[in-house]
C-alpha cells in the first residue's frame, strides 16, 4: 500500500472517530427530544446517515463500474470492489439499526413494507456482486458481470427513496429531502448532518484502505501469474 494511500486513510479514521464522538454527545446530551417517539427517536441519526452513506457508496460503484466497462481501466474496479464493500457495511448498520427503531415505533422488529423490503433487496443484490466475481474462472468476465450487477443494483436506489410517496408505507414522508426545505428543528438537523459527516469521512477512510489492500493484491496476483510465463489480457495491469 503507497505510503499516500495508507496516511491519507489513517488522516481521514481519526477524523471520522472524532466527528463520531461529536455526534454521540449531540445525541446524548445536546439534541431534544422528540415529542412523538421520545428517546428512541435518537437511533434516526444512526440509521439515517448510515442509508445515505450506503447509497452514495453504491452510487460510486455504478459510476466506476460503468466506465470500466468502457474503458477496461483495473483501477476503477478495484475503486468498485472497494466502494462495494463499503455499502454492504454500512447497509447492514441500516438493517439493525431500523429492527430497533421499528420494534419500539411499530411494534414489530419487521414488515415487509416497500422501503424495508427495497433496502434488504439493495443488500442482496451487492451480495450478489461478490457472488459473481468469483462464479467464473475468467477473471475478466467476472469483472464485467459484476459490472453489470452493480450498475443494475444502483437502480434501486430512487426506488427506496421514493418508495415511501408512491406506495403504502410505515416510513414517514421525507423530513430532510423536501422541495420547500427540511421540517427539522435546527439542532436536529445539525445532529444529523453531524452524523452524516461522520459517517462519509469513515467510509472514506475504509474505501481508501481497501482500495490499497486490493491494489496490494492484484499486484502480487500478476507478479505470480508473471512468474509462471502467463500473459496478462489488455488493460489487466494496474
Amino acid at each position: 500500500m503507497s505510503p499516500k494511500i495508507r496516511w491519507s486513510g489513517a488522516v481521514l479514521g481519526v477524523l471520522g472517530l472524532a466527528l463520531v464522538l461529536v455526534m454521540h454527545w449531540q445525541v446524548f446530551f445536546w439534541v431534544s427530544t422528540e415529542r412523538t417517539m421520545g428517546v428512541v427517536q435518537r437511533i434516526f441519526y444512526i440509521h439515517v446517515p448510515s442509508a445515505w452513506v450506503a447509497f452514495m457508496a453504491f452510487g460510486i460503484v455504478a459510476v466506476c463500474s460503468a466506465v470500466y466497462l468502457w474503458l477496461k481501466d483495473e483501477r476503477l474496479d478495484m475503486a468498485a470492489v472497494a466502494a462495494a464493500e463499503g455499502g454492504i457495511i454500512f447497509t447492514v448498520i441500516v438493517l439493525i439499526t431500523g429492527p430497533l427503531w421499528g420494534k419500539i415505533a411499530w411494534g414489530t422488529w419487521w414488515e415487509w413494507e416497500p422501503r424495508l423490503t427495497l433496502t434488504l433487496l439493495l443488500f442482496f443484490i451487492y451480495v450478489g456482486y461478490f457472488l459473481v466475481r468469483s462464479s467464473t474462472e475468467n477473471p475478466e468476465r467476472a469483472k464485467r458481470f459484476a459490472a453489470v450487477v452493480g450498475i443494475v443494483g444502483a437502480l434501486d436506489i430512487p426506488l427506496i427513496h421514493v418508495s415511501v410517496q408512491f406506495f403504502r408505507s410505515l416510513h414517514p414522508e421525507p423530513v430532510v429531502m423536501r422541495p420547500d426545505g427540511p421540517s427539522l428543528p435546527g439542532d436536529m438537523l445539525t445532529t444529523l448532518f453531524t452524523g452524516l459527516g461522520a459517517l462519509t469521512v469513515l467510509f472514506l477512510a475504509f474505501f481508501l484502505f481497501r482500495y490499497g489492500l486490493e491494489r496490494m493484491k492484484r499486484a502480487l496476483d500478476h507478479r505470480q501469474l508473471a512468474g509462471e510465463g502467463i500473459v496478462l489480457p489488455e488493460g489487466a495491469k494496474s
